[in-house]
C-alpha cells in the first residue's frame, strides 16, 4: 500500500499509530470519560469534530505562515485554534444538550489541552500532508481516538459486573485494561509495510 495515500493515512491513523494506545496521548480524557459507553461515544465525536476542525485550520495557517516565513508562531497559531474550536463545541452542547454537557463536565474544557488534537495538527505539519491527505489524517485520528474510547469503556461496563478482587478495583484495573489495549494494538505495528 502506498504510504501516501489517502487510505494508508487513515488506516496508519485510525488503527497502527492509534493516538492513544500507540503513541499514548490524549490519555487524560481517554481514562477519565471511559468509565460509561454514551459518555465515551460523545466525548469521542466531539474530539473528532475538534480534530477536523484544527486540521483544516492548521492547514490552512501552515500555508499562510510559511508564505511569510513566519513558521515561529505556528505553535502559538495552533493552540488559539484548537482553543476556539473547544469553544465551539462546548457552547454547541450547553445550549442543545446540557444533559450531555454535564456528563462530560470538565472533561469537555480539557480538550483544549488534549495534547492528541495538539500532536494531530503538528504531525500533519512535519509529514507535510496535503489538504485531502490533512482531512484523512484528522477523520483517522478521530475515529481512532473514539475506537480507543469505546473498547475501554466496553471493558470497563463489563468488568462492574465482575468480580474484581479489592486490590485491583478502580484506577489500578483502567491502567491494567489500557495497559492491555496498548499491547493489542502494538500488534498492528506492521501492518501496511511494503515488502521488497
Amino acid at each position: 500500500m502506498d504510504p501516501d495515500s489517502v487510505q494508508f493515512i487513515f488506516l496508519n491513523a485510525a488503527i497502527v499509530n492509534n493516538f492513544v494506545l500507540a503513541l499514548f496521548l490524549g490519555i487524560c480524557p481517554f481514562l477519565g470519560v471511559s468509565a460509561k459507553k454514551e459518555t465515551a461515544w460523545n466525548m469521542g465525536l466531539a474530539t473528532m469534530f475538534v480534530m477536523l476542525v484544527s486540521s483544516v485550520c492548521a492547514y490552512g495557517i501552515n500555508l499562510l505562515l510559511v508564505r511569510f516565513d513566519i513558521e515561529f508562531l505556528r505553535l502559538i497559531s495552533y493552540i488559539a485554534v484548537i482553543a476556539s474550536a473547544v469553544q465551539l463545541v462546548e457552547m454547541a452542547l450547553k445550549k442543545f444538550s446540557p444533559g450531555l454537557f454535564r456528563a462530560l463536565g470538565i472533561f469537555l474544557p480539557l480538550i483544549t489541552t488534549n495534547c492528541a488534537i495538539l500532536g494531530l495538527a503538528l504531525f500533519q505539519t512535519f509529514r507535510e500532508y496535503n489538504f485531502i491527505q490533512s482531512l484523512a489524517f484528522s477523520i483517522g485520528a478521530g475515529v481512532g481516538f473514539t475506537l480507543a474510547l469505546m473498547l475501554m469503556s466496553g471493558l470497563r461496563e463489563k468488568l462492574e459486573l465482575a468480580r474484581v478482587p479489592t486490590v485491583s478495583q478502580g484506577a489500578a484495573m483502567s491502567l491494567m485494561l489500557a495497559g492491555l489495549l496498548s499491547l493489542a494494538f502494538m500488534g498492528f505495528a506492521g501492518l501496511g509495510s511494503s515488502h521488497a
